[in-house]
């Protein structure tokens, strides 16, 4: 990963809340550490906002639980608490998207200071979260998970969907030999959106340092010392063994993938 090692330890130290209290009550960050729950950390952090993790173990169906159900409806973290929400009253937001805009007008930062600059932000925004989000968890679960449960590759699936992330990469780096940052000349909540999901890369199948444009903006946001904080935001909760042959392994897999209808 591309976050240094001096900065990293700094970060961790740090753990779940901003240095930038103020004063105010933390905002309530429920999460997981993964590309969608990094999201909204690296904003936080960036922002200066002050937060505390509460974390939900997604491994061990924590977000079935009737209160963070009441936060997040569709049972997906991140969902966050603001206590300091509009007219200085409470609110919950949940979505990663509409988390992240929310928290760009709330501060009014990385999100472009007109409607041209907004769109732009938005355009990126909304490509991560119908199309490289969903595909590299595709990707992630054919060419990782898939064959822990059925005991065998799926050719297929996995050539689709780690072709689909090719592709989408290739997208990201056109538009990044030509402008800085995803949205144009300013790092954006578009950014922020789409590091998590192309630091995965090889995982996902793929030679970074072959998009030439994607890998130099890789390097430049993950030397970000927010990305770096907010990155390892709540690393204690970490826990591994869900892609090994194990009874909690296959529990974990269970609830993750086998999910249906709650009537």
């Amino acid at each position: 990963m591309a976050a240094k090692k001096t900065a990293s330890k700094k970060a961790a130290s740090k753990k779940t809340t901003s240095k930038k209290t103020s004063g105010k009550k933390p905002i309530e960050l429920y999460y997981w550490p993964t590309p969608n729950g990094w999201k909204i950390s690296i904003m936080l952090e960036e922002c200066g906002l002050p937060y505390k993790v509460k974390g939900v173990n997604i491994g061990t169906g924590a977000q079935f639980k009737p209160a963070f159900l009441k936060i997040s409806p569709n049972n997906r973290m991140p969902g966050i608490i603001d206590p300091s929400g509009p007219g200085g009253k409470p609110i919950s937001v949940f979505e990663s998207g509409a988390i992240l805009q929310y928290l760009a007008r709330k501060t009014g930062k990385f999100y472009g200071k007109t409607e041209r600059e907004r769109v732009a932000a938005d355009e990126w925004l909304f490509w991560q979260m119908g199309g490289l989000g969903p595909m590299a968890g595709q990707a992630n679960h054919f060419r990782l998970y898939a064959p822990a449960m059925t005991k065998k590759k799926i050719p297929y699936a996995i050539d689709r969907y780690t072709n689909e992330v090719n592709r989408l990469f290739g997208v990201m780096d056109k538009r990044l030999k030509k402008n800085k940052y995803l949205a144009g000349d300013k790092y954006t909540i578009a950014d922020m959106a789409c590091w998590g999901w192309v630091l995965p890369a090889e995982r996902l199948g793929q030679d970074l340092k072959s998009f030439k444009g994607l890998h130099r903006w890789f390097k430049e946001v993950s030397d970000r010392p927010a990305v770096q904080a907010g990155f390892h935001a709540g690393a204690e909760l970490r826990t591994t063994g869900i892609e090994q042959n194990s009874k909690d392994a296959a529990k974990a897999r269970k609830i993750l993938f086998g999910q249906k209808a709650k009537k």
